[in-house]
């Protein structure tokens, strides 16, 4: 098929605060500079991303790239998994990021300098990534959406919704997202949950947050999963027990320096299958997206999509231990 080596752009024009729209041109330029002229379309419409990656599928591209941001990179793994012309693992997707948070592609190595990007692109280094399977209610049903990265839940939900909500009245800046927490950090009040792994209780207690990771990073920078690995077939689990306002803010630092375990209040679990309940019910966010509410349940699908990864990331050993390593370190 000649679509079979061709690359489909699809490109968040809003992203980044315009930059989506208004750096093409050039990301377009630089891509041809490099003999590649992808056939593109830009999303006019939140979710209108999960569409287009459908659509170029069913029309034969084997290429996806993806010029935006996180949410962005969540509605195409979506769109991946509504498909069925093909296995997901046979859809090469690459990233050249323009959005605020841009946390998918430090995980990889991607950097955000275009003509790098697009250098990685060209270089073609693949990796078969973890993808999760998440259920929520949301108007009393219940629902389902695929996570490629981190999915933040109480605080870190609260938070998100904050931002999200000052983007949509048209705020711009990096100031946005800390002003945000800053707000939630002063309002927010820990929730009695119970959280299973693998059907095993291991939190019943107040809870602050609770980041469940295949990625490292979330919130533009923050490493609330700070060891994970993207194909483990695992989820990290980080949970913040109850916290005053005071303490997060004091040891606000290890959010961003990998320290977070340092915490006598956080806990690290990993699983296959995570379950999580509220009373009440608690938000939740997903590679940036708000969602709906508790109960939840994440399923973990193995090595589920194959996306372009910096040289580096794969000579760093970046991709992490084995799942043998992994699972042996989870018992101990």
């Amino acid at each position: 098929m000649e679509t079979f080596d061709k690359w489909f752009a699809i490109v968040n024009p809003v992203a980044g605060s315009g930059k989506g729209l208004s750096d093409w041109p050039l990301i377009s330029k630089l891509l041809r500079d490099h003999h590649i002229v992808p056939e593109y379309a830009f999303t006019e419409r939140k979710y209108h991303a999960i569409e287009l990656a459908v659509e170029a599928v069913n029309n034969g591209f084997r290429k996806i790239m993806v010029v935006g941001g996180d949410g962005t990179i969540h509605e195409v793994v979506n769109g991946l998994f509504i498909q069925k012309a093909v296995p997901t693992t046979e859809v090469l997707v690459g990233v050249i990021a323009v959005g605020t948070g841009n946390d998918w592609i430090r995980m990889f190595g991607i950097p955000r300098k275009y003509s790098e990007a697009i250098r990685a692109i060209v270089e073609g280094h693949s990796f078969l990534q973890d993808v999760g399977v998440v259920s929520y209610h949301k108007a009393t049903y219940k629902q389902e959406r695929y996570m490629a990265n981190v999915a933040g839940v109480g605080f870190d939900a609260v938070v998100n919704r904050r931002y999200n909500h000052l983007k949509e009245e048209g705020k711009r800046g990096k100031w946005l997202y800390l002003w945000s927490t800053l707000k939630a950090l002063l309002r927010y009040s820990s929730t009695g949950v119970k959280v299973y792994v693998d059907d095993e209780l291991v939190v019943n207690d107040l809870v602050y947050s609770a980041t469940i990771g295949i990625g490292r990073y979330n919130g533009g920078g923050m490493l609330q999963t700070p060891d994970a690995v993207a194909d483990d077939g695992l989820f990290d689990l980080t949970v913040i027990r109850k916290m005053s306002w005071l303490s997060v803010l004091f040891h606000f630092k290890v959010l961003f320096n990998g320290k977070i375990y340092r915490l006598n209040k956080t806990s690290l679990n990993r699983g296959r299958r995570i379950r999580i309940e509220s009373s009440p019910e608690i938000a939740l966010e997903v590679d940036g997206e708000a969602l709906g509410y508790s109960p939840f349940e994440f399923e973990i699908i193995d090595r589920a999509v194959r996306v372009v990864v910096a040289k580096r990331f794969l000579e760093e050993g970046s991709a992490g231990k084995s799942v043998a390593d992994r699972i042996l370190e989870n018992k101990k």
